[in-house]
């Protein structure tokens, strides 16, 4: 048992961190942002805000002889009204590479949200500690992946041996942008969300712009990819502009150019993969807005658009996945780096049948894996999107 006396405080810096984009000091430590502050000062959405605060992708990259240590944060847990309670926030701690712990942190927060009144309300709580003991010995490489769904301020970092950040891997880097789907939804954990377990499969280093309800074309989302490092670049884009009711088709097919565009300012000879939506049976031919039904005792989804719209410009998944093919066909002509998937080659029919959405909408964990693996093997095998051995 470690006294006070044995342990090593180290300052949480930037250094120490991987896949955020920016980082906010507080009155408690650090808080990760995956967008940076110019983006969130033009943003308006209190969705997105949430979303892009939640640090999926994000983690502390160590090389230490440590066998123990300690990560004080301060969660801010979710709570829906009508629903029932969420699990806490999982860590997962990687020792050279390979999953070594799991881990939660008590206490934080509170945000409710009232998904029918449109309202969120704020408990304060307190600061919490994650404790992994027993490491093995000498010098190590150490990954403390943070919860990809729980808004997580950094407040100390304690170990019984001195610690420096982990050397750069060498990998490349891909930079994904999606929905909450690619956020990680209902993954089981931070390295098993979809876009994680590719990485991990393809040998890169993620960053992960997954943002929950919040792939929406923001000309401020495009101009932090294009100002990103990066080496590997996605775009899975459709359903939150569907959910959403965001725009007609007359809209949707310049703004991606534009969005695409932006993104070429920064990387312009990058591989560039757009990805359309997976299957999600109530949007394939419905268009939004998306609804939550609470009348099973649990929170499920339903789009309330009328099919008929489409003649006017509404969208539904199928109308997407039509303008993304033609887009990008046309753009391929002078882009040879650019690539299009259909996202129905990650999660499609047939999968519905063996692996239904839970929530119409959301895959669970065994979904994430099946999408991950899939990706891995579509876009970083021979002839992929991503294909090429890292340094």
């Amino acid at each position: 048992m470690h006294t006070t006396d044995d342990w090593i405080t180290t300052p949480i810096t930037r250094d120490l961190l991987r896949g955020a984009l920016d980082l906010e000091r507080t009155e408690h430590g650090l808080l990760p942002h995956r967008l940076p502050a110019t983006a969130r000062a033009q943003n308006t959405d209190g969705q997105l805000a949430m979303a892009e605060s939640q640090p999926s992708g994000v983690r502390l990259a160590l090389r230490t002889r440590a066998t123990a240590l300690e990560l004080d944060t301060l969660p801010t847990k979710r709570a829906y009204v009508g629903a029932p309670p969420r699990p806490d926030g999982v860590y997962d701690l990687l020792v050279d590479g390979r999953p070594a712990g799991r881990g939660t942190v008590a206490g934080g927060n509170t945000l409710t949200i009232d998904m029918t009144a449109g309202t969120a309300d704020v408990e304060p709580g307190p600061v919490g500690t994650l404790r992994f003991a027993d490491l093995p010995e000498g010098d190590k490489d150490i990954e403390i992946w943070l919860p990809h769904n729980e808004t997580t301020e950094l407040v100390a970092l304690r170990t019984d041996a001195p610690v420096e950040p982990a050397p750069d891997p060498g990998r490349r880097v891909w930079l994904h942008h999606g929905s909450s789907i690619s956020h990680g939804s209902d993954a089981a954990s931070p390295t098993t969300t979809w876009p994680a377990l590719a990485a991990s499969l393809g040998g890169v280093e993620l960053v992960n712009l997954g943002l929950g309800g919040g792939a929406l074309l923001d000309p401020f989302t495009a101009r932090a990819m294009r100002d990103t490092p990066a080496d590997l670049i996605s775009v899975k884009i459709g359903i939150n502009v569907v959910n959403a009711d965001l725009m007609r088709l007359r809209a949707f097919g310049p703004a991606v150019h534009g969005f695409l565009d932006t993104i070429r300012e920064g990387h312009p000879t990058a591989p560039l993969l757009v990805v359309s939506p997976i299957l999600c049976p109530v949007h394939e031919d419905t268009p939004g807005p998306l609804a939550p039904d609470f009348t099973q005792g649990r929170v499920r989804f339903v789009a309330t658009g009328d099919p008929a719209e489409r003649a006017s410009g509404k969208l539904t998944l199928n109308v997407v996945r039509d303008e993304l093919s033609r887009i990008v066909a046309q753009r391929a002509a002078d882009d040879e780096n650019l690539h299009y998937l259909d996202g129905r080659e990650l999660y499609g029919q047939a999968d519905a049948a063996d692996l239904p959405l839970p929530d119409d909408i959301h895959p669970d964990a065994a979904t994430h894996r099946l999408i991950g693996e899939r990706f891995a093997k579509l876009a970083f095998a021979d002839r992929g999107a991503f294909e090429g051995r890292n340094t």
